[in-house]
C-alpha cells in the first residue's frame, strides 16, 4: 500500500522570530536582526539540521522589500537562501509577519494588489533559488495581527474599536487569498499554511453574563478568518478549501484565557480547573476544516521547555487516535527573542541567546533538545538530517501507529 506521506520532510519544525510591525512607542521593529539572525544564519541552520528538522519558518520581511513602484531588494534574504541550500533545510516563508510597508494604509485600495504584486514577487525569486516543495504563509496569524492593530493599539494601523478590528482582518484576508492566487501564478504546486492562534477563553467566575461572550470568542471569532480562506464566509473575497490548504494551530498556555471587556484577555493559571485539553482543541479545529493540519507554533517557557513538549506531542498524538490529519509539530522558535513590548529574553527557544562582547551566542537547551530527541525516536523520526533529507518522506503511519499504541489519554493538566 502506498504511504500516508506527510506534506513536510520531516515531522518536527521550527522557525524564527520575524516580526517587522511598528510597535507603540518603538517605532518600525525587526525582531529577526533583534537575535541576529542573518549574521548567524549558517549557524542557526546548522542547529536544525543537527536537531533533524528539514522545514522552518522564516521571515521575508515586506517593509525592508518591497521598495514601491514595482521595486523589490532581495538581498536581505541572501543569506538565509545560502544557509538553507548548505543545511538542506526547507523554509515555510512567512511573507507578512505583522509588518507592511510605510505610508501603506491596509484600509486603502492599494493594500490588497500591492501585496499580490509582492507575493508574486517573492515566489519568483525564491522558488528557483531552492528545491520543491515550497510552503507559504502569506500573512502570519490573521486574527491576533487584527486584536493588536485593529483593537489594542499596540501595533500599526494602531485602530482601538472592535470594529476596526473585524474590518481590519477581513481586508487581511483578502490580502491573503490574493496572495496566495498571485504565489500560485508563479508555483502551481505551492503549499499554503495559514496560521492562528488556537484559544479558549471562559467567563470569569462571577461573571455569568460574560459566557456567552467567551464562548463566542473561542468558537466563532477564533475561526472567522479561516472561514474566510476557506470559503465559508464572504465567497465574494475568493476563498476555497485549496486556498486554505494547509491549517496551522499556534498553540501556547497562554491562549487558555478569562474574558475580559477591555483589552487583552488574562491567562489561566496552570492549575484551573476551566482549562480544556489540547487534544479537544485540536480535534474541534480539525473537524471544522478537514485539512492537513500542523501545529504551527508551540513552547514552553524557562526551566519548563521540555515539560511541554511532552505534554504537547502527549496531546497530538491523543488527536491523532481520535482521527486528526497532523502533519507536523513545529518548535518556535529555535533561537530566543526579545518580549515585543518589554525588550526581555523570553527563553522559549529550543537555544537560549547569550549576549557575549556585542555578539548573540547560541545557547542550546540541553533538557529541551533532549526531550525532542526522545519524541523522534519513539515516533520513528530522524535526530539527524541525513545527505538526501528529501528523499524519504514522512510516513505518517508511524505517527498513527505510535498514536493507537501509546494511547495517550487527554487531560488539562499541565503539570
Amino acid at each position: 500500500m502506498p504511504l500516508h506521506e506527510s506534506i513536510f520532510p520531516t515531522f518536527f519544525l521550527s522557525g524564527f522570530e520575524c516580526s517587522t510591525f511598528v510597535w507603540k512607542d518603538q517605532g518600525r521593529r525587526d525582531c529577526s536582526a533583534e537575535t541576529m539572525h542573518l549574521q548567524h544564519a549558517q549557524e542557526d541552520y546548522a542547529f536544525l539540521r543537527h536537531l533533524g528538522i528539514g522545514v522552518a519558518r522564516e521571515g521575508c520581511p515586506w517593509p525592508f522589500v518591497d521598495l514601491g513602484g514595482g521595486r523589490y531588494d532581495f538581498s536581505c534574504i541572501d543569506p538565509l537562501i545560502e544557509a538553507m541550500h548548505a543545511q538542506q533545510v526547507l523554509p515555510i516563508w512567512d511573507l507578512c509577519h505583522y509588518g507592511y510597508p510605510d505610508g501603506l494604509d491596509p484600509f486603502g485600495p492599494e493594500f490588497v494588489p500591492r501585496f499580490a504584486d509582492y507575493c508574486r514577487a517573492v515566489a519568483a525569486y525564491v522558488v528557483p533559488k531552492l528545491p520543491g516543495p515550497h510552503y507559504f504563509t502569506p500573512i502570519n496569524e490573521i486574527t491576533f495581527f487584527a486584536f493588536i492593530g485593529g483593537e489594542w493599539g499596540w501595533a500599526a494601523p494602531f485602530r482601538t474599536s472592535r470594529a476596526e478590528r473585524f474590518d481590519l482582518r477581513q481586508r487581511l484576508c483578502a490580502a491573503d487569498i490574493a496572495g496566495v492566487k498571485a504565489i500560485r501564478e508563479v508555483c502551481p504546486e505551492a503549499r499554503m499554511i495559514h496560521i492562528d492562534p488556537l484559544v479558549n477563553v471562559v467567563a470569569p467566575m462571577d461573571r455569568p453574563d460574560l459566557i456567552a461572550a467567551a464562548w463566542r470568542e473561542t468558537y466563532e471569532d477564533t475561526f472567522v478568518a479561516w472561514d474566510i480562506i476557506s470559503g465559508k464566509r464572504n465567497p465574494e473575497l475568493g476563498g476555497s478549501p485549496d486556498v486554505l490548504d494547509v491549517l496551522g494551530v499556534n498553540c501556547y498556555s497562554f491562549g487558555q484565557m478569562e474574558y475580559r471587556e477591555q483589552g487583552p484577555h488574562a491567562p489561566l493559571p496552570r492549575d484551573d480547573e476551566r482549562i480544556v485539553p489540547l487534544c479537544h482543541l485540536l480535534k474541534y479545529a480539525y473537524e471544522r476544516y478537514r485539512r492537513p493540519m500542523i501545529i504551527g507554533e508551540t513552547s514552553g517557557l524557562e526551566e519548563g521547555r521540555h515539560h511541554w513538549l511532552r505534554d504537547t506531542v502527549q496531546e497530538a498524538l491523543a488527536a491523532v487516535d481520535q482521527g486528526i490529519d497532523l502533519h507536523g509539530i513545529c518548535l518556535f522558535p529555535a533561537v530566543d527573542m526579545k518580549d515585543w513590548g518589554k525588550g526581555i529574553w523570553v527563553h522559549n527557544g529550543l537555544a537560549d541567546l547569550l549576549e557575549d562582547r556585542g555578539d548573540l551566542r547560541r545557547v542550546p537547551v540541553e533538557a529541551y533538545c533532549d526531550e525532542l530527541r526522545r519524541w523522534q525516536k519513539r515516533l520513528n523520526r530522524v535526530t539527524r538530517l541525513d545527505d538526501d533529507p528529501l528523499s524519504d518522506p514522512v510516513n505518517l503511519d508511524d505517527i498513527v501507529a505510535a498514536a493507537r499504541e501509546l494511547k495517550m489519554r487527554s487531560d488539562a493538566d499541565w503539570h
